[in-house]
């Protein structure tokens, strides 16, 4: 699929240190921006080397640093992949 370069420029850029996204690992920001993607948790794993079930600790553990709790009526991933690229709009 094609992303806009603004949008793909925005996803690369390094966290703000004062931003929602500074308390992330390093691989947590690498997991968040690859769900901005669309990366399912099996893709990202594949892509990382990694294990489903260590992709799948490292969205519980960003979620829960990005103070986005369990709800029926919103969609977490999404949630996340809108504070990654607010934060990231906030800091330009």
């Amino acid at each position: 699929s094609a992303l806009d370069p603004e949008v793909v420029g925005r996803l690369i850029a390094p966290p703000a240190a004062d931003g929602p996204l500074a308390e992330l690992s390093e691989r947590e920001r690498e997991i968040l921006k690859l769900m901005a993607e669309g990366l399912t948790n099996s893709a990202i794993a594949k892509r990382l080397f990694l294990s489903e079930r260590t992709v799948e600790a490292h969205v519980r553990h960003l979620l829960s640093k990005l103070d986005i709790p369990q709800s029926e009526d919103g969609h977490r991933r999404v949630l996340a992949v809108l504070a990654h690229l607010s934060a990231v709009h906030d800091k330009r």
